[in-house]
């Protein structure tokens, strides 16, 4: 189904459970860009499990409607499906709209969505020019959508905070060695994304300095997805404990991150990679 016609779906549901939302007005609500991924997944789990409300916006509506259904089964838990295309304004308005008109207010958003073309993950001589347009595009394109569209919205209400998703290659150089003996590679889009990404953080820190908006990064290290021994045994090689981290061990910051205990923390990008970038 397309994103506009899941939109009108959305929005005749929204309507029926407006009455709930309008009884939890107090509860703060954070929004996750891609919130029914692998890394998204274990975000929403840990935010409602701080007694927030969770929107989880993805593309893949279906999925996020499972995943909020399956939060919201726990105890004071408490989760709803958002369709969303961050590099669609209409898409990214609608949802401030609503998920304000549902529940009062927004807190924060995780901008954690991973859009690419079918093309991406080539080594570098084979990636066409139109290809890396496409996905820095796509990606870095539409975390500034979700950026500029929520720091406006968050500078009206007073309050909010975006968290960035970067990575530990937005940081450093790539290490090509531990991909030897694979058919990994890093994207070259990818390295560029993710180090615009933590200047971007900085930059829209800087420029709603001031109104209440903080702006904050996250650069984890590589998360275990079955890859191949060689590369594990490379990656886990250069690290201190771990090695290779799973989506909890991030989880746990990005909680700091939307708690008080963060409230003077803005422009700023948070390692996590287990001494990988040491």
């Amino acid at each position: 189904m397309r994103i506009d016609g899941i939109i009108c779906f959305a929005r005749k549901l929204l309507s029926s459970t407006r009455e709930y939302g309008d009884r939890k007005m107090g509860c703060k609500v954070v929004i996750v860009s891609g919130g029914a991924g692998t890394i998204g997944s274990a975000f929403c789990d840990a935010i409602a499990a701080q007694g927030k409300l969770v929107v989880i916006a993805d593309s893949d509506y279906k999925k996020a409607k499972t995943l909020a259904s399956k939060i919201s089964s726990q105890t004071d838990r408490q989760a709803i499906a958002f369709p969303l295309d961050i590099n669609d304004v209409e898409s990214v308005l609608y949802l401030i709209n609503e998920v304000t008109k549902t529940h009062g207010r927004i807190d924060a958003v995780v901008n954690n969505a991973y859009p690419r073309n079918s093309h991406y993950g080539r080594k570098l001589e084979d990636v066409s020019y139109e290809d890396f347009n496409e996905n820095v595009n796509l990606h870095l394109g539409g975390y500034f959508l979700i950026m500029q569209k929520f720091c406006e919205f968050f500078k009206n209400q007073g309050f909010g905070h975006v968290v960035n998703m970067s990575s530990i290659y937005g940081v450093i150089p790539p290490r090509f060695e531990v991909y030897d003996n694979t058919s990994m590679t890093m994207p070259v889009e990818y390295a560029a994304i993710k180090s615009a990404l933590i200047h971007l953080t900085r930059y829209f820190a800087q420029y709603f300095k001031g109104t209440g908006v903080r702006v904050n990064c996250i650069s984890p290290g590589g998360i275990w997805a079955e890859q191949p021994a060689d590369f594990l045994a490379a990656y886990n090689a250069r690290c201190n404990f771990k090695g290779m981290l799973n989506p909890k061990d991030v989880a746990s910051v990005l909680v700091f991150l939307l708690n008080e205990e963060s409230r003077y923390i803005t422009g700023q990008n948070i390692v996590v990679d287990d001494g990988y970038t040491l």
